[in-house]
C-alpha cells in the first residue's frame, strides 16, 4: 500500500524537521515548503493527501494559500497558528481548513490530528444506507460525494462528515459537543464555535438560501438538526 503523502509548510526549519521526523516515523511520505508560493507549487506537483499549513509565512501568508488551495482542491488542511484568540482560529476554518493547532504544539498531538482527519477522508463503509436522498440533495456515503440538483458539490472531509452525521439521523437535535465528538473524535480539544463555522460553510454549499436553511436547522439553545421534511 502506497504511503500517504503529507506536505508540511512552515518558515521555521526546526519545526519542519521535527514534524517530518515524527511523520516519517509514523509511516508517512513527507514533502516540505518554507513559504506560501513554494507551498502552492509543491501542493500542485505532489498532490499530497493532507497539508499542514502555518498561518504566518513569508511572501504569501497561510490564509491566502488556504484560500487558493480550497478553490483548486478538497485536500485536507490543518492550520498551525501562533495566534491563540478565538477569532484568529475561526478565520482559517471559515476559509475551509479542517482543523487547527496552536503553537507551541506537541508533535504527537499533530500526528493524532492528522490521523483523525485522514480517517474522515477514508472511504471506509459507513453504517446505514449507502445513499441518502432529501429533495434535491444526494449524499453518496461510499464515494464521499454530494450533489445538489444533480450538480456535484465539493465539501471538505470535515464538512462531509458533519453532513453525514446530521443527515444520518434526520430530526435528531445534536448538541455542538456531540457533533465535535462524532466528527472530530473525543481527543479534539476544540471549542464549540468550530462547529458553527463548519455549519456556516456547509450551508453556503448545499442550501438554496443559506440564511433560511432548508436542510440544516438551528435548534436554539441546543445545536443543530437535519430537517425531516
Amino acid at each position: 500500500m502506497a504511503k500517504r503523502k503529507i506536505l508540511v509548510v512552515d518558515d521555521n526549519p526546526k519545526i519542519v524537521e521535527l514534524v517530518r521526523l515524527y511523520l516519517e516515523k509514523d509511516g508517512y511520505r513527507v514533502f516540505v515548503a518554507y513559504d506560501g508560493l513554494e507551498a502552492l507549487e509543491v501542493a500542485r506537483q505532489k498532490q499530497p493527501d493532507l497539508i499542514v499549513l502555518d498561518l504566518l509565512l513569508p511572501g504569501m501568508d497561510g490564509l491566502d494559500v488556504c484560500r487558493i488551495l480550497r478553490a483548486e482542491s478538497e485536500v485536507p488542511i490543518i492550520m498551525l497558528t501562533a495566534k491563540s484568540t478565538e477569532e484568529d482560529k475561526l478565520v482559517g476554518l471559515e476559509l475551509g481548513a479542517d482543523d487547527y493547532l496552536t503553537k507551541p504544539f506537541s508533535p504527537r498531538e499533530l500526528v493524532a490530528r492528522i490521523r483523525a482527519v485522514l480517517r474522515r477522508v477514508g472511504k471506509e463503509a459507513a453504517q446505514g444506507p449507502a445513499e441518502l436522498r432529501f429533495a434535491d440533495l444526494l449524499i453518496d456515503r461510499r464515494s464521499h460525494e454530494v450533489q445538489v440538483r444533480g450538480e456535484p458539490v465539493h465539501l471538505t472531509p470535515t464538512e462531509f462528515r458533519l453532513l453525514e452525521v446530521l443527515a444520518g439521523e434526520p430530526g435528531r437535535a445534536f448538541t455542538r459537543l456531540e457533533l465535535l465528538d462524532r466528527v472530530f473524535g473525543y481527543d479534539f480539544e476544540g471549542f464549540e464555535r468550530t462547529v458553527d463555522v463548519h455549519i456556516k460553510n456547509l450551508r453556503k454549499k448545499i442550501e438554496p438560501d443559506p440564511k433560511e436553511p432548508t436542510f440544516i436547522k438551528t435548534v436554539y439553545g441546543v445545536g443543530y438538526k437535519f430537517s425531516e421534511d
